[in-house]
């Protein structure tokens, strides 16, 4: 009976998907700013005396991908640096023993000097509050110029301006670039995505990229994500990124947990029909957890976690 019921569900997707993408809306927005992603990431290896430490890209002027390397911490976390006119942002400071800090102090003053700025302060803040992506708070809270926000619902909820958690979208002003902030439990607690709206691009954390998706709510993460498809109906979605890359090029098929060098891994950009396919994948789960295969990445329910993980935890 089980079975039916998950092949009657299943067999409803492809019309899911089909309708969810026609819901969204046209409505006119403003043009958003182009950028780059490069062809392949920098993963760790196979050489680690080779590799460094911090891969960084430019997607534009103003928006900035760093990649921490493999040999550093297998998780090899992505982290997201965006300037405004007033200030800067970046979401997450990395695994293991992070040198995001420093490395982000060396590359926000050659911004600064290729714009001939003479400093400029920056808000740090987190997709979510797993070990992997607050390792490097520590060095960013001694440093000056730096206000540091803790990965949790109460501070979220004061500096973002969300009253109703998690119902509520809430934002942050960098100078003439707002950023949305929708919270998005179900991974986590106090996990958060962030919409750009100067680019279009959505950054999901761990709720939606190439990997395992590992839910440890299940009835919060269904609604975090209607809430996301909701959120994008009538906004333009240049991409969707995530903070990690664990799905090969191979579809169905990911790297197991702990691989620091993946020479042939997935992009990491999504887009919003991988979304769509996310939620109608966990609608057809009708409540009841179930590991689910796809083509790009993976439902995996698991009891709740706190925020610090032991080494092969997410």
């Amino acid at each position: 009976m089980r079975a039916a019921r998950i092949a009657l569900a299943a067999g409803c997707l492809a019309t899911s998907l089909s309708r969810a993408a026609f819901a969204q809306t046209t409505e006119p927005q403003a043009r958003i700013e182009p950028g780059e992603l490069p062809v392949a990431w920098i993963t760790g290896g196979p050489n680690c005396l080779e590799a460094p430490d911090w891969q960084v890209h430019q997607y534009n002027a103003s928006f900035y991908i760093l990649r921490q390397s493999g040999c550093i911490h297998y998780e090899k976390p992505f982290l997201y640096l965006i300037f405004g006119k007033q200030r800067a942002m970046l979401i997450d400071t990395g695994a293991g023993a992070s040198s995001a800090a420093a490395f982000t102090e060396q590359l926000m003053a050659k911004w600064l000097k290729l714009n001939q700025r003479a400093s400029m302060p920056l808000l740090v803040v987190h997709s979510h509050a797993h070990g992997d992506h607050v390792a490097g708070d520590q060095a960013f809270a001694a440093m000056s110029g730096v206000t540091l926000v803790p990965a949790d619902v109460a501070a979220e909820q004061k500096v973002f301006g969300i009253e109703k958690w998690p119902e509520q979208t809430g934002s942050v002003d960098l100078g003439d670039r707002v950023i949305d902030v929708i919270p998005i439990p179900g991974h986590q607690t106090a996990h958060v995505a962030y919409y750009d709206r100067a680019t279009g691009i959505l950054l999901t954390g761990d709720h939606l990229y190439p990997g395992r998706l590992y839910i440890t709510d299940l009835p919060a993460y269904v609604a975090s994500t209607h809430r996301l498809v909701e959120f994008t109906r009538a906004r333009a979605v240049a991409h969707i990124l995530g903070c990690h890359i664990e799905q090969s090029s191979t579809p169905y098929v990911d790297y197991p947990v702990g691989t620091k060098y993946q020479p042939h891994e997935h992009s990491l950009e999504l887009g919003r029909s991988h979304l769509l396919e996310l939620m109608a994948a966990l609608d057809a789960l009708m409540g009841v957890p179930a590991r689910v295969a796809l083509r790009d990445f993976t439902i995996v329910p698991r009891a709740a976690q706190g925020a610090a993980r032991t080494p092969g935890q997410k």
